[in-house]
């Protein structure tokens, strides 16, 4: 890795190799001019960019963007996985840990090597290409920020390292930390920055060689919740502004909802499940997801309204469907009672048992075992009335019209 400890007194100097977080093969350019890019809406094309980016299509294949399949064996651990991405698309990837998210950012990042596969950016082949040497950005998780340089450095390091003189370097760094709203903070070292500014000086540092590809390994992580909010939102501006492919690791939902255009879901080195945030939050296929997104999920064989789960009771639906599906709902549609409801119009019922009881927001979740294991929410009211506690006896019921059925 580089040293990062640069011996000229006047500024950074240009390593034998670069770090990441400001690899790059492009001249360097300082931020593009604010009408560069209307189509994308990046560098500003889109006069207010929180709005997001505008769809385009392509009549013909495209050679542009990411095509990669990345393919990592290891002892005990194998990724197997395709991404591709067009140029204005922000890639989330979402999985547990251990599932594979980081080698694969390793690997787009040239840090990990691959046992087979390809990697194309842009048409061109990086296989074999040193780190050093891809058109590529990294924000690491924890930023590494080099903490004897200011803040004007930092961000200056990147376009030295390519070729740019001290005074270039500057104007180019300065620009972009004027851009990420730091101008006066341009001579403050990291020590000296919060959280949330020390998360965009290392944004300005990955994007001031202009990279083809911006790598971000979860970016918020280390962000206290009421920081988190703040920068999450002018992460997505900069993102929506950004003209190249951007791919985002992350194990939270939420950042990967709000940031990112397509989700691609990774399980144990495979993707599970690929799609726009709505349809994953809609219909998820694992149980990790439907947990992410808040939902019940189970897996049957549907004869009509009705579908017989693979291991439980059945389950009835609106959906009018044959064949195997998943069967989702939320655990506010879960109503409980202690003693077995007489009147009530669900057509679903079943009798279980509270394993366990916790704040869930300003609700209850119960975890519930029995016939169907479930979760359910409910008030802290509804709670003390049912006298809940772990191994209470209740009743569980949930409208058909809550559910939502569709093919596995």
């Amino acid at each position: 890795m580089t040293n990062p400890h640069p011996t000229a007194a006047d500024g950074p100097q240009p390593p034998h190799e670069p770090p990441a977080a400001a690899d790059g093969a492009q001249p360097p350019q300082g931020p593009p001019a604010p009408d560069t890019d209307s189509r994308t809406g990046g560098a500003g094309g889109n006069p207010n960019p929180a709005e997001g980016r505008v769809p385009t299509t392509h009549p013909h294949p495209r050679t542009d963007g990411l095509h990669a399949h990345l393919v990592v064996t290891r002892p005990t651990f194998h990724l197997d996985i395709t991404l591709t991405a067009a140029p204005g698309e922000v890639v989330a990837l979402l999985g547990p840990n251990g599932a594979g998210k980081t080698t694969a950012l390793r690997a787009l990042a040239g840090l990990t090597p691959l046992t087979a596969g390809h990697l194309r950016l842009d048409g061109t082949e990086l296989d074999r290409t040193p780190p050093e040497s891809r058109p590529v950005g990294v924000v690491f998780q924890d930023y590494l920020l080099f903490p004897h340089l200011t803040a004007l450095d930092n961000v200056a390091f990147g376009p030295r390292c390519h070729g740019a003189t001290r005074a270039e370097a500057r104007t180019q760094a300065a620009a972009w930390l004027d851009r990420m709203g730091l101008a006066e903070h341009a001579g403050v070292k990291p020590r000296c920055l919060s959280g949330g500014q020390a998360q965009r000086v290392a944004l300005a540092r990955a994007l001031a060689t202009r990279p083809r590809l911006l790598l971000l390994d979860e970016p918020l992580a280390a962000l206290d919740a009421r920081t988190r909010l703040d920068v999450r939102s002018q992460l997505r501006r900069h993102l929506a502004e950004f003209e190249a492919v951007a791919v985002l690791v992350t194990h939270d939902p939420l950042d990967a909802m709000v940031l990112a255009d397509r989700l691609i879901v990774i399980e144990h080195g495979k993707v599970v499940q690929e799609g726009t945030p709505a349809d994953i939050a809609r219909r998820p296929r694992t149980d990790y997801i439907a947990h992410l997104v808040g939902l019940n999920l189970y897996r049957g064989r549907a004869e009509g309204h009705m579908v017989k789960l693979d291991t439980g009771p059945a389950i009835t639906t609106t959906e009018d469907l044959a064949g195997d599906v998943f069967v989702a709902f939320p655990p506010s549609a879960v109503t409980l009672f202690r003693d077995r409801p007489t009147g009530a119009s669900a057509r679903n019922l079943w009798r279980c048992e509270v394993a366990g009881l916790e704040t869930h927001g300003d609700q209850i979740r119960a975890d519930l075992t029995g016939e169907l294991a479930l979760a359910a929410d409910l008030t802290t009211v509804a709670a003390a009335e049912l006298d809940l506690h772990p191994g209470a006896p209740v009743w569980a019921t949930v409208k058909a019209t809550q559910t939502h059925a569709y093919p596995a």
